[in-house]
């Protein structure tokens, strides 16, 4: 995959465009694949260096609804694996070739979490409140999400581990993020919730040598403390919480509603891999599943795609303004009454993108730099 860049007649290497990756799974994907292409396409075609370049995959990844289509469970199993092979190999290739970020449609839970494991992966979501704000990592390398299956009749045996080189990547992480999206002063509260009193006091004595070490104070809670604390108290400003995904998965969208976020649906995430090999290359992706009901029907609800799009575009490919723009285009559409079934809108996926991108197309619609926190998810 690596790329070398012609030269000019003086011999000096152009700027070369940005490349960013992009993986496709059954239902909605290819649908949502053609819209993330013509988004991103929009937002960095006015570029000094030309319109992004799409790196797709070759392999169209199964849901779990094309799996379960399958005849057995065996063939279930050996798909589930050549998948999960198949993205991890993708993914590092495009690590390995500088690529730094990639969008994927919903694929396979059961696939996606052996790629997971397999590159250390943590999902970052920046919740805010009026003044309050509240970075969520969510610990995917490890736990019961991970791991792998053995089957016998009548049962299934699932194994699962836990590590302390795991656990301090994801921590250690997790503390460099805080510091810089809160550059003043870092996190005022650093809080893990994990099930650690299952795990024979080794790794509440982890993090305790790494809050030691790393001269920091980790509050170490049973997710259903955090329940508590949250309902009775609620969360201080710059509140850094880490979590097994044990309790995040489910506590994500509950915590976006606290926070008061837009719905599921709408929204989309970031991911970074931090195994080694992958380490650095981030992946974004729709919070909805594959939506396989609605495959081939032009139905299915683009605005998570967008703003993936939105995102990529100004932080990998040097669009200034892209969120920003992207959010105000929402924006108008959304006063216009132009949205899908699920929203409360008559019009097709086809047509909210054309709206979308007429109106970016809007004098200065694509302008001023801005940061902003768009990912979100479950």
């Amino acid at each position: 995959m690596t790329r070398v860049a012609p030269r000019s007649a003086d011999g000096e290497l152009p700027a070369a465009r940005p490349v960013v990756g992009l993986a496709v799974g059954r239902g909605t994907g290819p649908e949502l694949a053609d819209v993330f292409e013509r988004v991103l396409g929009a937002l960095t075609s006015g570029l000094p260096r030309g319109g992004a370049e799409i790196v797709r995959s070759p392999r169209l990844y199964h849901s779990y609804v094309s799996l379960r289509a399958e005849p057995d469970t065996v063939r279930v199993r050996e798909l589930t694996e050549r998948d999960a092979e198949h993205y991890e190999r993708f993914c590092r290739e495009l690590a390995g070739s500088g690529v730094p970020a990639v969008f994927r449609t919903a694929i396979n839970a059961q696939s996606l979490y052996l790629v997971r494991q397999r590159l250390r992966t943590v999902k970052v979501d920046l919740l805010t409140e009026g003044p309050a704000a509240l970075l969520l990592v969510r610990d995917q390398a490890q736990g019961f999400y991970t791991g792998e299956n053995q089957h016998s009749p009548g049962e299934i045996v699932r194994t699962t581990t836990f590590s302390r080189e795991v656990t301090e990547a994801v921590v250690g992480y997790a503390l460099e993020r805080a510091r810089r999206e809160w550059p003043a002063g870092g996190p005022d509260r650093i809080v893990l919730a994990y099930k650690f009193h299952l795990l024979d006091g080794v790794f509440d004595t982890w993090v305790a040598e790494l809050a030691a070490r790393l001269g920091v104070r980790i509050e170490v809670f049973q997710p259903d403390t955090v329940n508590r604390n949250l309902l009775a108290h609620g969360f201080p400003d710059r509140t850094l919480l880490v979590a097994g995904n044990e309790w995040a998965d489910i506590m994500h969208v509950v915590l976006l509603d606290r926070f008061g976020s837009d719905r599921q649906e709408n929204r989309c995430t970031e991911n970074v891999f931090l195994g080694p090999g992958a380490g650095g290359l981030v992946e974004y992706q729709t919070v909805h599943g594959s939506a396989d009901d609605l495959a081939g029907r032009d139905l299915v609800n683009p605005v998570a795609t967008v703003r993936a799009a939105a995102l990529v575009a100004e932080r990998h490919c040097g669009a200034a303004g892209a969120a920003r723009a992207v959010e105000t285009a929402l924006g108008v559409l959304a006063g216009r009454g132009v949205g899908t079934p699920d929203l409360g809108g008559g019009h097709t996926t086809t047509a909210v993108v054309d709206a979308l991108l007429d109106t970016l197309d809007a004098p200065g619609a694509v302008a001023a730099p801005h940061s902003t926190a768009l990912v979100g998810g479950a």
